[in-house]
């Protein structure tokens, strides 16, 4: 009797245990094909953007809860810097334009004294009066070799280091694609330059990565200078400033908190900026800058702002003479707005800071 209840005990587990091992396998098979389908559903996305499981060049799934995320965070949690009206009207700056170059004058009307050539070359005025320009005291130009500059009131901004998403400025006013690696969907307005965006989400399409900057939208990573946060670099203390020579971004931080990111130019090609950590070493509020005298790209800069050296005769400086910030631009130095420069001289020399620090860095590679 004992041996039998046995038995029938032992036949009853062993029926379970089939029952329970053909549940595993069956489920196993079951998750194994619904990952499968869900991966492959993922690199599919780009060829059905909109079926297949799929909605705006990724898994259906994923783009909801996006969604959602893109409905409670619509735009970066960031306090723009405010345009420094007094800066951005404190001088009256003119550009020289004569191809033969310009010829100064003691008075207007009066007798030629020396001349500018021609180049890259920018003067402030102080006086006018019937055609004519002064220039500097007793020297005068004809206002027919000259032209108007605005300078640019963009501005940085003050950030949030526990924002949920990274920012970015749109550099380039595009029509958003529908999916990554897609035309631009022509029945939505052109994003306008200097647009700040979260960025939600990337795709990777032939090498270039799409961001996700709002619901269908996508731009190409070409288009914007994104707001990338480092570590402090080994010796780095206080307040200092970390330059991506590849987002064209600055940051500033205070230690090891980011404070403030903008726009920046940096050098070219034939004159790039050097990585690397550097102190600067001198400031200067206001002084002319010249350079490639006898040269095709000779340059001129009267009163350049708030100017901090840092590699040698390299420096964070103001500009006046261009808006091209997110681009390289440059002879080697660190183009920021009047604005941004203001800011940067003076929030740098606060608390004993008086020789901050510059970490140059590249978070890749142009192309």
């Amino acid at each position: 009797m004992l041996m039998l209840e046995f038995w029938r005990e032992e036949g009853m587990l062993s029926r379970r245990f089939v029952m329970l091992f053909i549940v595993l396998i069956i489920g196993g098979i079951i998750l194994g094909y619904h990952h499968h389908t869900t991966f492959a559903q993922g690199n599919n996305c780009l060829a059905t953007p909109f079926s297949n499981g799929c909605y705006s060049g990724i898994p259906l799934v994923e783009y909801q809860q996006l969604l959602d995320e893109m409905m409670l965070y619509p735009e970066p949690r960031v306090e723009q810097l405010p345009p420094n009206e007094r800066e951005l009207k404190r001088f009256n700056f003119r550009r020289l334009i004569n191809p033969e170059g310009t010829i100064i004058y003691d008075a207007p009307n009066g007798n030629p004294i020396s001349s500018i050539a021609a180049g890259f070359n920018y003067v402030s005025i102080s006086n006018s009066q019937g055609g004519w320009l002064e220039i500097n005291p007793g020297q005068w130009v004809r206002e027919s070799d000259t032209a108007p500059v605005t300078p640019s009131s963009f501005s940085g901004v003050f950030v949030d280091p526990n924002a949920p998403y990274t920012m970015a400025w749109m550099l380039y006013p595009v029509r958003p694609s529908s999916y990554p690696g897609g035309p631009e969907n022509t029945d939505l307005a052109r994003i306008p330059r200097y647009t700040r965006l979260n960025i939600y989400h990337s795709v990777e399409v032939d090498g270039w990565r799409w961001y996700l900057v709002g619901p269908e939208q996508w731009v190409k990573q070409v288009n914007v200078g994104k707001v990338l946060y480092i570590d402090r670099p080994e010796g780095v203390k206080g307040r200092w400033f970390a330059v991506d020579l590849y987002e064209q971004v600055l940051v500033a931080y205070e230690n090891d908190t980011p404070v403030f990111a903008t726009l920046v130019s940096t050098g070219l090609p034939e004159w790039e900026t050097n990585e690397g950590t550097f102190t600067t070493w001198a400031r200067v509020a206001n002084a002319p800058m010249s350079g490639a005298e006898g040269q095709e790209d000779f340059y001129s800069l009267e009163n350049v702002p708030w100017t901090l050296y840092f590699d040698n005769d390299i420096s964070l400086h103001g500009t006046y003479w261009h808006d091209g910030f997110g681009y390289r631009h440059s002879h080697g130095c660190v183009n920021l707005t009047l604005t941004d420069s203001y800011w940067i001289f003076h929030w740098s020399q606060e608390a004993g800071y008086d020789k901050p620090q510059v970490h140059v860095w590249a978070s890749g590679e142009y192309r």
